[in-house]
Order: C-alpha cells, then sequence, then structure tokens
C-alpha cells in the first residue's frame, strides 16, 4: 500500500477488504495510513482533521468541542490532564500551520497507553488548483511519550504523502505522488507539562524540514533530471552547432600546445 498512489489508498484499501477476512478490517485501518479527511465541527464551526487516531466506531472526536460526531455517549476521551494539553497543542499548531502552509487544517489528539501517552499531531494542505494543477500535502506525526522525572523520552514516527498531478500544455500529463515515513526518538527536560508542547514543536519542526529536503531532492530532482534528459529546450541543429564549436575550440586549443 505504501508504494500505491496515497490519492487510491481509500479506493485500493475497499478492493483489499474484498480479498481479506472481515475480522482484519480493524487491523489494516489501524495500519495503513490513509490521506486525510476535513469535518467541521457542528458545535463549533471550526474545521477538524479525522483519521484512525479520533475514530471510535463510526464517530470522530473534534478537537475544539471534545464531542463525537455522529453523537457518542461512551466513546474514549483524554483525561483532563491530556485534554488541556489538547487544547493547548491544537491552539500552537494552528498557528505553526498558518506560518509554514499559509492555509490547511491541522489538528492535534491525545490518549493514554498504559503508563505513557501519545500525541497526534496532523497538517493538510490542498492545492488551489491553479494552473491545471491539483495536489496536497498530508504530514501525520504520532508521538509516545514516556515521563521520566524531570525528562521525557519522545518516540516519534511521522508519515508525509505527497501527490500532485498536472494537465497542461507545458508538461502534459504528470501524476507525482507518494509517502515517505521516518522515525526517530529523543529525550528533553520537562519542567511543566507546557513544556511538552514546546518539545513536540521542536520535533516536529525539524523532522519535517528533513523530510522536505529529501522529498525536494530525491523525488522532486531525480524526476527534474528525467525530465531534462527526456527533453530539449533547443532545437537538435542549435545543439549540433554548439558541438561543432566546442569541438574546433578544443582542436586550436590542442594545435597551440
Amino acid at each position: 500500500m505504501r508504494r500505491l498512489p496515497p490519492q487510491n489508498v481509500e479506493e485500493n484499501l475497499a478492493k483489499l477488504f474484498d480479498l481479506v477476512n472481515p475480522d482484519l478490517a480493524d487491523e489494516l485501518l489501524s495500519a495503513i495510513d490513509q490521506p486525510l479527511k476535513v469535518k467541521r465541527c457542528a458545535k463549533t464551526g471550526k474545521d477538524y482533521l479525522v483519521c484512525d487516531y479520533n475514530r471510535d466506531g463510526d464517530s470522530y472526536r473534534s478537537p475544539w468541542s471534545n464531542e463525537y460526531e455522529p453523537e457518542l455517549s461512551d466513546g474514549a476521551v483524554p483525561s483532563p490532564t491530556l485534554r488541556k494539553l489538547e487544547v493547548a497543542a491544537n491552539e500552537a499548531f494552528d498557528t505553526y500551520r498558518e506560518m509554514y502552509y499559509e492555509g490547511g487544517v491541522s489538528s492535534v489528539y491525545a490518549f493514554e497507553i498504559d503508563d505513557k501517552f501519545a500525541v497526534v499531531v496532523l497538517i493538510k494542505k490542498v492545492g488551489d488548483g491553479a494552473r491545471r494543477m491539483k495536489g496536497a500535502w498530508d504530514s501525520i506525526h504520532v508521538f509516545e511519550v514516556q515521563e521520566r522525572g524531570r525528562n521525557a523520552q519522545y518516540k516519534l514516527t511521522s508519515t508525509i504523502m505527497l501527490y500532485m498531478i498536472t494537465n497542461n500544455q507545458d508538461l502534459g500529463n504528470l501524476n507525482l505522488s507518494g509517502s515517505m515515513t521516518r522515525q526517530i526518538e529523543q529525550d528533553f527536560p520537562v519542567d511543566d507539562p507546557a513544556a511538552h508542547i514546546a518539545n513536540i514543536g521542536r520535533m516536529v519542526e525539524d523532522m519535517e524540514m528533513k523530510m522536505r529536503n529529501s522529498l525536494q531532492e530525491v523525488y522532486f530532482g531525480k524526476t527534474k533530471d528525467i525530465v531534462n534528459d527526456l527533453r530539449s529546450l533547443g532545437s537538435l541543429e542549435e545543439s549540433r552547432k554548439q558541438a561543432q564549436i566546442q569541438k574546433e575550440i578544443v582542436e586550436r586549443l590542442n594545435s597551440r600546445k
């Protein structure tokens, strides 16, 4: 599934469900990253992102109201302490998203895992479709946080799904898409609960910067090299003339030696 275009994950996943045992459906949903979807909180009117981390059955919890839509009376919610952290993190990453992405939607969810807790940071930016081009960026950052006295260990798993599709006279039909997953572990001091937001924000910023650079150098850079090898801006006759001129210059330089 990670080798298939991310914009087709939902369709391919439905086909996969037809082939496997129905009992594996929940396991597949939790194991396979899907492009994030946007919903609007009925209570606050704000947009939020839905994924497997804020899903309970067929309902999704809004990070703004802390309520499930459709309504779910016994849905899992974070503890009061984690909820306070979740609210502050949503406000912080809303600012981060606006600064780095100049639009899009972000959501942060927190929940307990045994003696640890998890924080999920989601960001989605969809292209405006200008110049007959469309695309989307989905980033999913999953933290496992283990507090150890005045320090905390953060285990981060980041997945970025990106696709760009163009259809214009200059480029023709181009579909560049894929996903990337990276992991990292770091320890930071925690003087008060609010320090978790700064530590998580620093790790998300660093990870996204590294993954963006990798995407630019590996995927876009390689595609650019291939296109440049396949296409020539000048005519064949001009290229032959330039090659002949270079050859004559080299011969004259050699004759002077």
